[in-house]
């Protein structure tokens, strides 16, 4: 009986020291599209993102808006970690690859969820514009297949 009084003892005060300790942690936050600051994609001409937390640059979890443009190709690159995007408008055409080939592409319509692996090779096009969502760990980079696609290198 008295270990049965030590355990429940024991869980009711860790029960209240982590229910202080959440409470302890800065309020909700809520990000409406109207409090979206678009800037240009540096290494998508045309390309906008809205960054909603984190930095692209340092360690930790980034969610941000990307808005591609009708008519936008994406040359086949990859990123460092595991990307997480969420098509919200548009139809983003991807495909897996080194080269862009339309007709090897998968249709994404508002709604789909796209989960790839580190370093996957892929490529994309838009007919209409395209806002996706992209939930991943920072730091986060673009690097392409072919160096002579990055519009960076073209400055």
């Amino acid at each position: 009986m008295r270990t049965l009084l030590r355990a429940a003892s024991c869980f009711i005060v860790g029960a209240c020291l982590a229910s202080t300790g959440w409470a302890q942690h800065d309020s909700h936050r809520v990000v409406t599209p109207n409090d979206l600051k678009w800037e240009n994609l540096g290494a998508f001409p045309g390309a906008k993102i809205a960054i909603i937390e984190g930095k692209m640059n340092e360690a930790g979890p980034i969610t941000a808006r990307i808005k591609l443009p009708a008519n936008f190709k994406l040359a086949p690159h990859y990123h460092p970690g595991l990307e997480r995007s969420t098509i919200l408008s548009g139809t983003l055409h991807i495909g897996m690859g080194d080269k862009l080939d339309p007709k090897k592409t998968t249709a994404m319509v508002p709604g789909t969820v796209l989960l790839m692996p580190p370093k996957m090779h892929h490529f994309g096009w838009t007919k209409d514009e395209v806002i996706f969502q992209l939930n991943v760990e920072g730091p986060w980079s673009v690097t392409f297949l072919n160096p002579a696609d990055d519009p960076r290198k073209k400055k």
